[in-house]
Order: C-alpha cells, then sequence, then structure tokens
C-alpha cells in the first residue's frame, strides 16, 4: 500500500513537483533534491508530446519554464526533451531537461523510500492512460502510486485503464457534489486548493466521514500549515518539503 495511504503517519509530507522551492520544478533536480531531504511522496504532472510521448511539465506550454515556446501538445518528445528547464530558475542548474515520464519511473525504481502522486494533466482517455500505466506495472510500482486528475472524465478513465491504482479527484474551490463525484468514481482521495480547505475545515471532516483522505494543495506558509493540521488533513502538499518536515518535527516535540 502507497504510503499516500498510509493512517499511521498524519499529515503526510507530499513533495510539489520535487522541491520547487530549492530546484526547477518537475525536473529530475528537483525530485532528487526532495529525496534527499526525506519526503515521503512526490507529487508531479504528465502531459503528452505531438507524437504521444508522455512528460512530466505541469504548464500546458513550455514557455515559463524552458528556454522554448510552444504548446507540448504541438511538439514532439525530441523538441521538449532539447530544451533548457533549469536555466530559468537558476544558471547553475542550466542544462536540466523536461523528463520524460519512463526517466522518472527509472528514479523512482532506485529510491524505494519515495512514492508518487501522478497528476494527469488536462482530458485523458484509457487508452492514452494505457502506456503510463504499463510502465509503472513494469517497474513495480503499482504499490507506491497514487493516480488523479482535475478532470473527472480522466478519473473515470483512470477506473477503467487502472482499476488497480488508487485514485484521487482534485479540486480548486469544492463543488457541491465533490465528495459524491469521487465515491461514484471510486476515488479514495479528495485533494482541494488550500485556500478551499482552510475556508471550510470541516470539509475534512465529511471527506473522512464518506471515507476519502484529505490532501490540499500547495501549502508554503507555517500559517496554512497550522490550520491544516487543525483541520485534520492527511497529507499536506508543498513546495517546501523539508521547511515542512521540519516544521512538523518542531510541532510534535511541542506537543
Amino acid at each position: 500500500m502507497t504510503v499516500l495511504l498510509d493512517t499511521t503517519s498524519t499529515p503526510l509530507v507530499v513533495a510539489h513537483r520535487g522541491y520547487a522551492a530549492v530546484a526547477p520544478q518537475n525536473t529530475l533536480a528537483s525530485f532528487e533534491a526532495a529525496w534527499r531531504t526525506g519526503a515521503p511522496a512526490l507529487e508531479l504532472d504528465v502531459r503528452l508530446t505531438a507524437d504521444g510521448v508522455p512528460v512530466v511539465l505541469h504548464d500546458a506550454t513550455v514557455d515559463k519554464v524552458t528556454d522554448g515556446v510552444g504548446a507540448v501538445g504541438d511538439l514532439d518528445a525530441a523538441t521538449v526533451r532539447s530544451l533548457d528547464a533549469g536555466s530559468r530558475f537558476s544558471r547553475h542548474l542550466a542544462g536540466q531537461r523536461i523528463p520524460t515520464f519512463a526517466e522518472v519511473v527509472d528514479f523512482l525504481m532506485l529510491r524505494p523510500g519515495l512514492d508518487l502522486l501522478c497528476e494527469y494533466k488536462g482530458t485523458w482517455t484509457a487508452d492514452q492512460l494505457a502506456p503510463t500505466i504499463a510502465t509503472l506495472d513494469a517497474a513495480g510500482l503499482a504499490g507506491r502510486v497514487l493516480v488523479q486528475g482535475f478532470s473527472r472524465a480522466t478519473v473515470t478513465a483512470l477506473r477503467e485503464a487502472a482499476p488497480h491504482l488508487p485514485r484521487g479527484l482534485l479540486c480548486d474551490a469544492v463543488p457541491p457534489d465533490l465528495l459524491a463525484a469521487a465515491t461514484d468514481r471510486g476515488a479514495v482521495t479528495v485533494n482541494p486548493s488550500v485556500a478551499a480547505v482552510l475556508a471550510d475545515p470541516a470539509l475534512v471532516a465529511r471527506a473522512h466521514d464518506a471515507g476519502l483522505r484529505v490532501m490540499p494543495w500547495t501549502a508554503n506558509e507555517p500559517s496554512e500549515w497550522a490550520g491544516l493540521c487543525a483541520a485534520g488533513v492527511d497529507a499536506i502538499i508543498t513546495d517546501r518539503p523539508g521547511e515542512l518536515r521540519g516544521w512538523l518535527a518542531g510541532r510534535a516535540t511541542r506537543g
């Protein structure tokens, strides 16, 4: 069972796009930094290139995080992989690349203490999902992964393509039917924005009553961490996993 569903360590620290506060997001450098700080789980985003290769990138375009321009879905994998994804963050990290999904799976295979919260960006069909699911299964990572998406159609497709993998439903603001929509799709988590949870802390108890865990995104400040802990969330997704781990350790010491 993935550590993301473990109830013995609450709240769990999830490194958002790796350790995005200290390295370029969704790169191997960021993932390595998250692992070295002791984060138990890593969150990342997956998109398809024009030639159908799954790559790890949040935005629909490469403009923000690389030296290139254009929509990921309009560029082939070779072009996406040729871009510098590090120098915009720091000249010392120039040469970092947008990783393929397969590269990240290889990375995780060598780091057994790091589980994966995998977000599929946009809307995917079961056929589109199948190659990434096969990659996870072939690597023996099924027990270390939770898959999720904002798109309800994608979460439904995940149930078809990977019924053996636990699923989560993401949202920003909380729609009235969130818990029912998650339950209907066999999801085990609902992951709203931090602002949504802090505006309605009782959402966590309602989700727990429905058998769902809550992992809000993206909390980077101690005031947010304190509010989420008070609400009883199961995990906190953060750009600052090292700082959050230290804050939680200090909180436990203080009692």
